[in-house]
């Protein structure tokens, strides 16, 4: 297999800008512990597309599910007292990452940071729910994990020049009678990639009323580009976004969009795993990182191996032939399990921190398409 190109490391900028807070004070949003009853507010997706739907294979991914629709999740008070932790300065001075994929990220900061984001995410109700929406029962992949924030911000000025520009091209385009690709796709937010964890949860945290685009462009399993329209504040998409490619489009109309991304996979331990670190690796505290990814692993290797130990007892006291076949092919899949672990620990003095390289992506075209903006960098 061909070794993966790697794009140039962007340079570690800090954003000097820093949303503001909308809305009440921060002392008046409430010190009490996240409450299902209070803070969320739940309305099923109107649809979810399947994984058949988007004509991927049956075999491809954890659960038939491919993604939702946005739906109603958390009620504005539990925005906002999200908000006013990941916004604040202790977030921005130490979980601030940045990347070739996406400028300006927050990681890592629940639950020291944020308790309220790491309780809301962790509560059962909340994991009911997504597990209700993606169709198989799942858990957060790793506390590291519990908000991942991409944050796009802009000025006034800004964002009344990006709406004449995008005003001036749909007339042009009106007249001429012509249509290209997206405006948006210029330049998105976060650019083509999977992720990391077999499901996703992405939930809007800015207030989108006057926002145009900011949809999800998903890659479908013949090669096409269809959008998932974006969720307004509140509101969440489940994706299976370690199968499926995606894109996050920019957004115009409105001086920040702000998501939080949560991760997830199964919780039953004898289902596949197939989380890698490729998108996170670069942007993560390596130790942290590597310590939880190691964690959950051999706790579902203990708990296999566990019951195959059952397994064994059991045929032994009822007089049976152990299953030689059968125990050896359980030995093969955990050897495997192990191989991909070990090759997901990359040495840390191989990390490149902020450049991740095109492993990760399904399409050939946007492989070689990175690798020509490579070169020319």
């Amino acid at each position: 297999m061909a070794a993966a190109s790697i794009l140039p490391a962007p340079k570690q900028v800090r954003s000097s800008f820093i949303p503001v807070i909308q809305g009440s004070p921060i002392e008046m949003l409430g010190t009490d512990n996240f409450n299902p009853k209070k803070h969320i507010d739940f309305t099923p997706p109107s649809k979810v597309y399947t994984m058949r739907e988007l004509h991927f294979p049956e075999n491809v991914g954890v659960s038939p599910i491919a993604v939702s629709s946005p739906f109603p999740l958390f009620t504005s008070q539990a925005i906002h007292r999200m908000r006013a932790e990941i916004l604040s300065e202790a977030v921005w001075d130490n979980c601030q990452y940045s990347s070739n994929l996406a400028q300006c990220q927050l990681r890592g900061f629940a639950p020291d940071y944020a308790p309220f984001v790491y309780d809301t995410w962790k509560n059962p109700e909340t994991l009911a729910i997504v597990s209700k929406v993606a169709g198989v029962d799942l858990v957060t992949a790793m506390d590291f994990e519990i908000g991942h924030v991409n944050i796009s911000v802009k000025s006034e000025k800004q964002k009344m020049e990006e709406l004449e520009a995008f005003a001036e091209k749909t007339s042009t385009e009106a007249d001429e009678g012509i249509s290209g690709c997206p405006w948006e796709d210029d330049k998105p937010i976060v650019d083509w990639h999977t992720d990391s964890y077999p499901f996703v949860c992405v939930t809007m945290l800015s207030d989108c009323t006057s926002m145009i685009g900011g949809e999800t462009a998903l890659r479908t399993g013949n090669g096409d580009m269809i959008k998932v329209r974006g969720p307004q504040m509140g509101c969440a998409v489940i994706l299976q976004g370690r199968y499926i490619e995606h894109q996050a489009l920019r957004a115009l109309g409105a001086t920040e969009r702000i998501t939080m991304v949560t991760s997830f996979r199964p919780r039953c331990p004898t289902m596949r795993d197939d989380t890698v670190l490729t998108t996170v690796r670069p942007i993560s505290n390596l130790s942290e990182l590597y310590f939880q990814f190691g964690e959950y692993r051999l706790e579902i290797l203990e708990e296999r191996v566990r019951d195959q130990l059952k397994t064994l007892r059991d045929a032994k006291r009822a007089g049976r032939r152990i299953d030689t076949k059968g125990f050896k092919s359980f030995l093969k899949e955990q050897e495997s399990f192990l191989a991909h672990m070990n090759k997901e620990m990359i040495d840390d003095e191989d990390v490149k921190k902020g450049c991740i390289d095109d492993s990760h992506l399904l399409d050939n075209r946007e492989k070689e398409r990175r690798s020509k903006r490579a070169r020319h960098e």
